[in-house]
């Protein structure tokens, strides 16, 4: 968790992040990879050398190795062969519908919640109810939730989360005398301070768009609560509210303490700017570690949960949950199930987990012995929320995401202003449509 979200359903954007195998390449000729590297229909059967392909939005150095590590542990496990197909992660999320209606991987990663569910509902992908028969009780009812559609099937098995928050390098706050912020007005205070000395306060990334909405989403939260969140993605709430208003009311407050190039820069480049000290903090999922590549800055850096605000102090977490799905075709295919199968096991997730560290396991057999006390402290930010979301292009209508609150959050952060009654309008007509 990114990059890049959305949407356009075509669709889809998010993040952040992962990809596992051998080469990237382009999302036009996955259809035609997929056909021609051998995983046909019914291509296993349970007993090895089975065959698959499998469709990977991880082309981001770490998770595509972490993706190779898992590939290679499943097929030592099960004699079956994989062939791994890795796309740039925004265009496979943007194409996502394209991908799943031309002729796609038996296999291939994706979200949890509404993301998997918009997918699932259009009779795009394969029910996995069956493998869930047998990997259900190494998982919490809250992930088996994440992971039923709307006519109470289940069409994906997690692999990991991550919280959402803002990181730091503890050396540079120490040697600033700079405290964690417990709410919003000492957020804002600390900033203050940071600008003074010529530091970027909060560093600020959205050329990919999709991350203005933690922030959107963490504001949102703190200042109407969880349930709030969940009844505007579902339009159940008006966009043109005081409630909403108030949103970009109180974040207009951070405006002039965010990054003046953010409208051009990447996640990854934010990263490093925070690893260099140029900025003081970063609000990003923890998927940003996956950027510090030198263990001397990866052991420096620190987080903390957004801050109280209003109603809820820090009772709800952005915790998205990436995983894997199986296409029309792979759910015909008892390779592809075996390898879903293996993905709900301690086995499995800890065999991405030796190479990307920077996300925490689901399985509850898996062994978190080797935890950092700081992936320890991300791992208990999830496990004390009251409330976890997903990230508003997850929880959202795909198009509403990408095609209307996203750019509208850009134009907001380039001119202070926001048009709450146009967004409502277009709300109306998208969720009328479905």
């Amino acid at each position: 968790m990114v990059a890049t979200r959305s949407g356009r359903f075509e669709i889809d954007r998010r993040t952040l992040l992962r990809t596992g195998g051998l080469g990237a390449v382009s999302l036009a000729g996955v259809g035609l990879l997929a056909a021609c590297s051998g995983g046909t229909a019914g291509g296993g059967s349970g007993g090895g050398g089975g065959s698959l392909t499998f469709g990977s939005n991880a082309s981001d150095a770490v998770p595509k190795k972490a993706y190779a590590a898992f590939v290679s542990a499943f097929e030592k496990k099960s004699k079956d062969t994989v062939s791994t197909n890795v796309s740039d992660h925004n265009s496979f999320q943007d194409k996502i519908t394209n991908y799943l209606q031309g002729s796609p991987d038996d296999a291939f990663t994706w979200f949890a919640g509404y993301r998997m569910q918009y997918i699932a509902k259009k009779g795009l992908v394969g029910d996995v109810s069956d493998v869930w028969s047998k990997i259900g009780s190494n998982y919490s009812d809250a992930l088996k939730k994440a992971s039923t559609g709307e006519d109470g099937k289940q069409y994906f098995v997690p692999n990991y989360n991550y919280p959402w928050g803002f990181f730091y390098r503890k050396s540079f706050w120490q040697s600033n005398g700079w405290e964690v912020p417990g709410t919003f007005d000492e957020l804002v205070a600390l900033c203050k301070k940071m600008k003074a000395k010529g530091i970027i306060p909060i560093e600020f990334t959205d050329k990919d768009l999709w991350p203005a909405c933690g922030t959107f989403d963490y504001l949102n939260m703190r200042i109407n609560g969880y349930q709030f969140h969940v009844d505007l993605c579902a339009h159940k709430e008006s966009w043109n509210s005081s409630q909403v208003k108030e949103v970009f009311d109180t974040w207009k407050e951070l405006l002039p303490y965010y990054d003046p190039s953010a409208a051009g820069l990447t996640w990854q480049e934010g990263a490093q700017k925070l690893g260099n000290k140029q900025a003081g903090m970063m609000l990003l999922g923890s998927f940003i570690t996956q950027q510090f590549t030198d263990a001397s800055v990866l052991n420096d850096i620190d987080f903390f949960p957004f801050p109280e605000v209003k109603v809820e102090g820090t009772d709800a977490v952005e915790a998205p949950i990436d995983g894997l799905m199986l296409s029309k075709k792979g759910a015909q295919n008892q390779a592809a199930k075996d390898m879903l199968q293996f993905m709900g096991t301690g086995a499995g997730q800890e065999a991405y987990y030796s190479v990307d560290k920077s996300n925490i396991m689901t399985a509850k057999d898996a062994d978190t012995s080797g935890y950092s006390a700081f992936t320890k402290k991300l791992s208990g930010v999830i496990a004390d929320a009251k409330s976890i979301s997903q990230f508003f292009d997850r929880d959202a209508l795909p198009a509403m995401a990408s095609n209307v609150l996203e750019p509208a959050m850009l134009n907001f952060l380039k001119s202070g202003t926001v048009n709450l009654a146009n967004i409502e309008s277009q709300a109306k007509t998208l969720y009328s449509q479905q």
